[in-house]
């Protein structure tokens, strides 16, 4: 299997990870975007502990184009430093990933 990567994003809401992850998918940085919403996320940020609703956007992606991805996700995000974690694709159903890296750029 050649380098597939699952990028894991948090957004301030459902809205913005369906923007982000049409963007990523229009563009073919991703080959498929999943979206889920109402997550708690309990965080520090700015000496305070947060405690938000949030979605998370999961995208496939190929490894070569991760930084590509991140550049993008960062250019239409509203925080100003997004949870963006890319972890490698061990394994799967191979029709799947055959199907996923030919979406792909």
């Amino acid at each position: 299997m050649s380098g597939m990567n699952i990028v894991y994003i948090t957004a301030k809401n459902k809205a913005e990870a369906r923007k982000i992850g049409k963007e990523l998918v229009r563009q073919r940085l991703a080959g498929c975007a999943n979206i889920i919403e109402n997550v708690n996320s309990l965080y520090w940020w700015e000496g305070e502990i947060q405690d938000d609703n949030e979605a998370v956007l999961i995208a496939k992606t190929k490894e070569s184009l991760v930084p590509e991805l991140i550049d993008k996700v960062k250019s239409l995000h509203s925080y100003s430093c997004p949870c963006i974690i890319s972890l490698p694709i061990k394994g799967g159903n191979r029709d799947y990933l055959d199907w996923l890296e030919k979406e792909i750029k």
